[in-house]
């Protein structure tokens, strides 16, 4: 039988729900992340594409104006990955320093 990440835990301990919680968060952060650097991407290549097929001055300057966008999406989206990411580490890391320090209940 294959061990689960899962399998110290028993049917009747609540700390399941808190750890699949966690982990719910780990991909819920991740795929935050990417929506960040998606749009990022979409916006660097809509500005690279209003600017090559730009006739108008000003649109040329829209689609400039697209490309630091982009990239501060991409920045903004990275900076708040690492420090939710961060923060995650920190409530796991001391669930697990208080599983340690308390006593394991006794079997039955």
């Amino acid at each position: 039988m294959k061990t689960s990440p899962y399998s110290k835990f028993n049917g009747s301990n609540l700390i399941l729900r808190d750890e699949l919680a966690i982990d719910r968060t780990l991909l819920a952060n991740e795929r935050t992340l990417l929506a960040y650097l998606r749009a990022g991407v979409a916006l660097l290549i809509a500005g690279v594409t209003i600017m090559h097929f730009a006739s108008v001055g000003w649109f040329w300057g829209v689609g400039l104006a697209c490309l630091p966008t982009g990239i501060i999406a991409g920045l903004v989206g990275l900076t708040r990955f690492r420090r939710m990411n961060r923060a995650i580490c920190l409530v796991r890391n001391q669930s697990k320093q208080d599983a340690k320090s308390c006593p394991a209940p006794a079997e039955p």
